[in-house]
């Protein structure tokens, strides 16, 4: 059984003879914009919410589910898809979101954002516990 080897992106962020090189896979990327999107109020999770059924039932948390990032020399692309809380209204909500995100994104990482893109997939009209 030949198992092939993983392919992942990465971005050199900074290069210093001495000391070495920083590289950051964009699966971090995707991460650090998950987290940061689910961290606004009336966020209930990033993906849609048949993703988080199943998700909380096996309870795993993915953070990068529905999280799409594309990584380029000069800047970093968001997809998101999120399932919102009932009662709040989208367009503040996905202002927030793409406000905190490309925040997340730029502290950690010193990259430049350039568009955070956000799909509603669902309403969570269950309270959580």
């Amino acid at each position: 059984m030949n198992k092939e080897p993983e392919v992942r992106n990465t971005y050199k962020i900074h290069e210093n003879g001495k000391v070495g090189e920083v590289q950051i896979a964009d699966d971090v990327v995707a991460v650090i914009a998950g987290l940061a999107a689910t961290e606004v109020k009336g966020v209930a999770a990033t993906g849609s919410n048949v993703t988080s059924e199943l998700t909380g039932r096996l309870g795993k948390k993915n953070p990068s589910k529905g999280v799409k990032v594309q990584v380029s020399p000069d800047a970093v692309s968001v997809d998101m898809a999120l399932t919102l809380e009932y009662g709040y209204g989208i367009p503040e909500t996905a202002k927030l979101v793409q406000e905190k995100v490309k925040l997340a994104i730029e502290n950690m990482t010193g990259l430049q954002v350039r568009e955070v893109n956000i799909r509603i997939a669902g309403v969570n009209i269950v309270k959580s516990n």
